[in-house]
């Protein structure tokens, strides 16, 4: 079963992740009411399992809770992968939400790098400042060993942006992390 546990406490956050890259319940809790949403969107349309629990600093800012369930949940997928043999490897994905249209293209590589071309018009979402968007795009990149490639080609509305990112990211690691064969993709053997 391609599943991982991850428990991450430091001075600013603690946080229990579940991760199935096969399915199952999403349950999100972190205390910021539209991050939840899109972390549920993920997992909805990357079609996991996933469950996770953070308490952060919120009377601080949203950045160590953000920033950290990056951390944690790459763990958990670099974790429930295992040595990737069998897996498409690339994925990518076009959402549109209203006024916005996203894409977002994946390489589970182990060679992580982030490109992330988004600007967001309004600073902040609800209780959700928009560019900690990136900062959680490049902490999941960075331990999940994603090359992770992420572009709105236009958009007027912050919420919409970041929506479509969530929702394309999901889309193209259900895509990528998708079973093709036995072997690892790649010519050089090895991811």
């Amino acid at each position: 079963m391609r599943r991982a546990a991850v428990d991450r406490k430091t001075k600013e956050t603690d946080i229990a992740l579940v991760l199935n890259l096969d399915g199952g319940e999403v349950k999100v809790s972190t205390g910021i009411g539209f991050f939840d949403h899109m972390l549920t969107a993920l997992g909805f349309y990357a079609g996991f399992g996933l469950e996770v629990k953070a308490e952060g600093d919120l009377h601080v800012d949203g950045h160590h809770t953000v920033e950290d369930v990056g951390i944690v949940l790459g763990q958990a997928f670099a974790r429930a992968l295992g040595d990737r043999a069998g897996i498409r490897r690339f994925g990518a994905a076009y959402v549109p939400m209203d006024e916005a249209l996203c894409r977002t293209v994946v390489d589970i590589s182990n060679r992580p790098f982030l490109v992330f071309d988004a600007a967001m018009p309004q600073p902040m979402i609800g209780d959700y400042d928009s560019c900690l968007t990136a900062e959680f795009m490049r902490a999941f990149a960075v331990h999940a060993g994603l090359t992770l490639h992420q572009q709105c080609l236009y958009g007027a509305n912050a919420h919409h942006i970041t929506e479509a990112l969530f929702k394309s990211l999901g889309l193209a690691l259900k895509d990528a992390v998708r079973r093709e064969g036995e072997g690892v993709t790649s010519t050089k053997g090895l991811l």
